[in-house]
Protein backbone atom coordinates (compact mmCIF):
# COMPACT_ATOMS: atom_id res chain seq x y z
CA UNK A 1 0.00 0.00 0.00
CA UNK A 2 1.43 3.26 -0.76
CA UNK A 3 -0.50 6.82 0.39
CA UNK A 4 -0.48 10.46 -0.76
CA UNK A 5 -0.05 13.48 1.82
CA UNK A 6 0.73 16.68 2.56
CA UNK A 7 1.67 18.04 5.90
CA UNK A 8 2.38 21.36 7.90
CA UNK A 9 5.17 20.62 10.26
CA UNK A 10 5.85 22.71 13.67
CA UNK A 11 7.17 22.40 16.31
CA UNK A 12 5.00 23.96 18.79
CA UNK A 13 1.68 22.38 19.94
CA UNK A 14 -0.53 25.59 20.12
CA UNK A 15 0.44 26.88 17.11
CA UNK A 16 -0.26 23.69 15.55
CA UNK A 17 -4.09 23.83 17.05
CA UNK A 18 -4.28 27.22 15.69
CA UNK A 19 -2.97 26.21 12.34
CA UNK A 20 -5.20 22.86 12.13
CA UNK A 21 -8.66 25.29 13.27
CA UNK A 22 -7.58 27.65 10.49
CA UNK A 23 -7.52 24.82 8.00
CA UNK A 24 -10.79 23.71 9.57
CA UNK A 25 -12.50 27.05 8.90
CA UNK A 26 -11.75 26.59 5.22
CA UNK A 27 -8.02 28.46 4.89
CA UNK A 28 -5.95 27.30 1.92
CA UNK A 29 -4.07 24.45 3.14
CA UNK A 30 -0.76 24.81 0.83
CA UNK A 31 -0.76 29.12 1.35
CA UNK A 32 -0.56 27.58 5.40
CA UNK A 33 2.44 24.83 4.77
CA UNK A 34 4.23 27.48 2.91
CA UNK A 35 3.69 30.24 5.32
CA UNK A 36 4.52 28.21 8.75
CA UNK A 37 5.93 24.51 7.86
CA UNK A 38 9.37 23.67 8.90
CA UNK A 39 9.48 21.42 6.65
CA UNK A 40 11.58 21.38 2.89
CA UNK A 41 7.99 20.28 1.49
CA UNK A 42 6.70 24.01 2.45
CA UNK A 43 7.70 25.07 -1.10
CA UNK A 44 5.51 22.91 -2.43
CA UNK A 45 2.32 23.59 0.15
CA UNK A 46 3.58 20.86 2.15
CA UNK A 47 3.62 18.01 -0.97
CA UNK A 48 5.07 14.90 0.43
CA UNK A 49 4.69 12.80 -2.40
CA UNK A 50 3.73 8.77 -2.50
CA UNK A 51 5.16 7.14 0.27
CA UNK A 52 4.77 3.27 0.96
CA UNK A 53 5.09 1.22 4.54
CA UNK A 54 7.94 1.54 6.96
CA UNK A 55 8.97 5.14 5.00
CA UNK A 56 7.57 7.67 7.61
CA UNK A 57 7.97 7.45 11.18
CA UNK A 58 5.38 5.39 12.88
CA UNK A 59 2.90 8.31 14.56
CA UNK A 60 2.67 10.08 10.85
CA UNK A 61 1.92 6.22 8.85
CA UNK A 62 -0.36 5.33 11.49
CA UNK A 63 -2.29 8.63 11.46
CA UNK A 64 -2.25 8.27 7.40
CA UNK A 65 -3.29 4.74 7.18
CA UNK A 66 -6.10 5.27 9.12
CA UNK A 67 -7.08 8.27 7.18
CA UNK A 68 -9.67 8.71 4.51
CA UNK A 69 -8.42 10.40 1.09
CA UNK A 70 -9.07 14.36 1.54
CA UNK A 71 -9.20 14.34 5.37
CA UNK A 72 -7.11 16.33 7.33
CA UNK A 73 -6.14 15.27 11.10
CA UNK A 74 -5.73 16.55 14.14
CA UNK A 75 -1.87 17.32 14.91
CA UNK A 76 0.00 14.18 15.38
CA UNK A 77 2.95 14.67 17.53
CA UNK A 78 6.42 12.55 16.49
CA UNK A 79 10.41 13.29 17.13
CA UNK A 80 10.24 16.25 14.29
CA UNK A 81 7.23 18.39 16.15
CA UNK A 82 3.55 18.42 15.15
CA UNK A 83 2.23 17.51 11.70
CA UNK A 84 -1.22 18.63 10.67
CA UNK A 85 -1.79 16.13 7.93
CA UNK A 86 -4.18 15.70 4.73
CA UNK A 87 -4.17 12.73 2.98
CA UNK A 88 -4.82 13.54 -0.99
CA UNK A 89 -4.29 9.52 -2.10
CA UNK A 90 -3.91 6.01 -1.71
CA UNK A 91 -3.14 3.03 -4.31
Amino acid sequence: MEWKASHILVKDAELAERIYERVKKGESFDSLARQYSTCPSKSKGGDLGWFGEGQMVAPFENAVRRMSTGSISKPVRTQFGYHIIKKTGAR
